[in-house]
């Protein structure tokens, strides 16, 4: 009878633990933030900025702000030992263009899938490295951006074309490919088919990202590691022009666009569909969305140094995009604008003022036909007029 007893409470003490939390009187965080946030807003200093670092020539300052980045970066996955080798794993004809299923060892450790698109013709072609967005939906990666090849499981494809809806059922790879473009998409550590066996859940994705710190490796710095040696990837395909190289991506992948552009030279030109903001906006309790990324765009120590538009500014002078939305709850407009002015005043520092274009729409978290069409307007300008 005792043992029984027991066992009730101790089941009914479980069912309370999974239903609800409990909660103490005092506290420390609260709306997953330290309550003592402010306190480290207004200790961020970004000593090594644009403006603020005591260097003064703008290509040694960048220099030192990149390498800044990589340190915070952690180790990088370790190369290849023959190279970036790709295996072609499918292939079908599309209207005007190519579609394949790759699989490229981009490390010593692992082969990545990716999706590329090459138009029909006589190349070499400008090149686009287009970059997936997070969406809190890990199940697909690649598929996200350009339409599943015929090779994908049923349940693949339709998740692909109800996940579409975000980009108003046009698939933004295609949509560039049919512009003459060859187009890459590769899935991200953790979406996709580079996920996790027990399936996609999205509540695992910080622990798994906390396991690999022990490691000694930042989950979200081998994303952009990856991105930066998919690039290289894909300037050394036949069909790419080298010269003629762009990134774009929505909402996750906008910020591995400006991340890859500031990071690699490959990258001529890159356009970043919502997302940008400052830190002190968006890590603050003024708004009721706080940050929820977690682990997806966090690189140890960095903010003490540099802020999203301090970063992205080492891509100056490169030409870059931006687009924001005024009824994206996710980046507060106020954070937007900063970020925009402090980008600003760095290209116009470099005499490149009319390589930087701003665009605040009237729009909430999105990656609409608008977007896709002013995206492929500024990449056709910078990458179709380029004279070899």
């Amino acid at each position: 009878m005792v043992k029984r007893s027991y066992t009730i409470v101790l089941l009914t003490f479980l069912v309370v633990l999974t239903t609800s939390a409990q909660k103490r009187e005092k506290y420390e965080f609260m709306r997953n933030l330290p309550v003592y946030a402010d306190s480290l807003i207004a200790d961020l200093k970004f000593p090594l900025a644009w403006g603020n670092s005591d260097v003064s020539d703008f290509t040694e300052w960048k220099r030192i702000a990149r390498q800044k980045v990589f340190d915070c970066m952690l180790m990088p996955p370790p190369p290849p030992a023959d190279g970036y080798e790709a295996k072609v794993l499918f292939e079908e004809q599309r209207e005007g263009y190519k579609a394949r299923k790759i699989e490229i060892r981009l490390s010593r450790y692992y082969t990545v899938p990716a999706y590329v698109l090459i138009p029909d013709g006589k190349g070499p072609f400008p090149a686009v490295n287009l970059l997936h967005d997070h969406g809190g939906h890990l199940f697909i990666g690649k598929e996200k951006m350009i339409r599943p090849l015929a090779c994908e499981d049923s349940t693949v494809v339709k998740d692909a074309e109800e996940w579409a809806a975000g980009y108003e059922s046009q698939f933004f790879g295609d949509y560039l490919a049919r512009h003459g473009y060859v187009v890459f998409s590769a899935d991200a550590p953790m979406w996709g088919e580079r996920g996790q066996k027990e399936g996609a859940l999205r509540d695992k994705y910080d622990m798994i990202a906390g396991n690999m710190m022990m490691y000694g490796i930042d989950l979200s710095a081998w994303m952009t590691y990856d991105d930066i040696a998919a690039t290289e990837y894909l300037a050394q395909m036949t069909e790419v022009d080298p010269q003629r190289i762009g990134c774009t991506g929505w909402s996750m992948g906008a910020y591995r666009a400006w991340m890859l552009s500031a990071l690699s030279d490959r990258i001529k030109a890159g356009a970043a569909v919502c997302w940008m903001v400052t830190a002190d906006e968006q890590m603050s309790f003024k708004y009721k969305r706080t940050e929820n990324g977690g682990f997806a765009n966090c690189f140890p120590g960095l903010r003490r140094w540099l802020d999203y538009p301090h970063i992205a500014s080492i891509a100056c002078p490169k030409p870059m995009l931006f687009i924001n939305g005024s009824q994206d709850k996710l980046f507060p407009v106020a954070g937007v604008e900063k970020a925009f002015r402090i980008m600003h005043d760095t290209w116009e520092s470099q005499g490149a003022a009319d390589r930087i274009d701003t665009q605040l729409w009237d729009m909430p978290h999105s990656c609409g036909k608008k977007s896709q069409r002013y995206v492929l307007d500024f990449l056709d300008k910078q990458l179709k007029e380029i004279k070899n």
